[in-house]
């Protein structure tokens, strides 16, 4: 896939929550300062109902167009929210697949997009924070920059505690336990065989999370999987509930686990390429991204 060059054309897109015209100026102000033209969502703000960005079709017309158009290098979600999975029947997988991958990049409820890009089309997306998002700050910017213009170098982030231990080799899948959790029995799932999974949540109490990490497990969602990289669970109770609730529920599989790590919602959040192949290490602690 090929990196960004100053001078390129990115579209800002908004699948989900609506985003304040304030914001939204700040966001494209923060691409446009790598030396991007941005172009700006046509449905920032103007849902029925009003947590919705726009109507289903809206969002995904807007999105659909940006893949399209071949003046647009690449599709960066301007923030999450809620509404991503209403929008996936009504875009036309078969012209974005004529159309080739570019760069994609979002997280939280964009999950969602990001599952159905590797299901649809089968190619890696960008786990990152959004412009527009809560926890947008310099060292978030930069890590998303440094993975849109850099070099393919590897990518590594070291954890805090290892749940489980040994080795593991995979593809990154995953993302929002929430979306994974509420994305089961749609066209869209893909199960987590042979990958390592990233995980992390926001606003979600211990009981929240047990529910469905185990809804995810009876429904052999996590069948074959190589490992685990748990990430920030920012406002989702005490820690060490958190934490009790991963052991409980997860090192039962018998894989590699891996205890808080920079990603998901949390200031100075990582960019992790999704689908592109890594090493987790529960040894050394951390998690390794070979290629992307």
């Amino acid at each position: 896939m090929r990196r960004l060059e100053p001078g390129d054309t990115v579209a800002l897109v908004t699948p989900a929550g609506p985003v304040p015209v304030e914001v939204l100026d700040r966001a494209a102000a923060a691409l446009a300062a790598w030396g991007l033209v941005v172009r700006r969502p046509r449905t920032p703000g103007t849902g029925v109902p009003p947590y919705l960005a726009d109507g289903d079709e809206s969002r995904a017309a807007d999105f659909q167009a940006a893949w399209l158009d071949p003046a647009v290098a690449a599709v960066i979600a301007a923030r999450g929210g809620y509404g991503t999975q209403r929008m996936l029947d009504l875009v036309d997988w078969s012209a974005l697949r004529v159309a080739g991958p570019k760069p994609f990049a979002g997280s939280s409820d964009i999950t969602a997009l990001h599952q159905a890009i590797a299901t649809h089309l089968g190619w890696p997306t960008l786990f990152s924070p959004m412009p527009a998002g809560t926890f947008w700050d310099d060292e978030a910017s930069e890590g998303l920059r440094r993975m849109l213009f850099g070099p393919a170098a590897p990518v590594v982030l070291p954890a805090a505690e290892a749940l489980s231990p040994g080795i593991a080799r995979g593809p990154l899948t995953g993302g929002n336990l929430s979306l994974l959790a509420a994305g089961l029995g749609t066209p869209e799932q893909r199960g987590a065989t042979g990958a390592i999974v990233l995980l992390e949540d926001v606003e979600e109490q211990p009981y929240r999370l047990d529910r469905m990490l185990t809804q995810l497990l009876r429904a052999g969602w996590f069948d074959g999987v190589a490992g685990i990289a748990l990430g920030s669970w920012t406002g989702c109770g005490e820690p060490e509930a958190v934490r009790a609730v991963m052991l409980d529920r997860l090192c039962p599989l018998g894989v590699p686990i891996l205890w808080d790590l920079r990603f998901g919602h949390l200031p100075g959040a990582a960019t992790l390429p999704l689908g592109g192949e890594a090493v987790l290490d529960a040894t050394t602690l951390h998690l390794t991204v070979t290629s992307r």
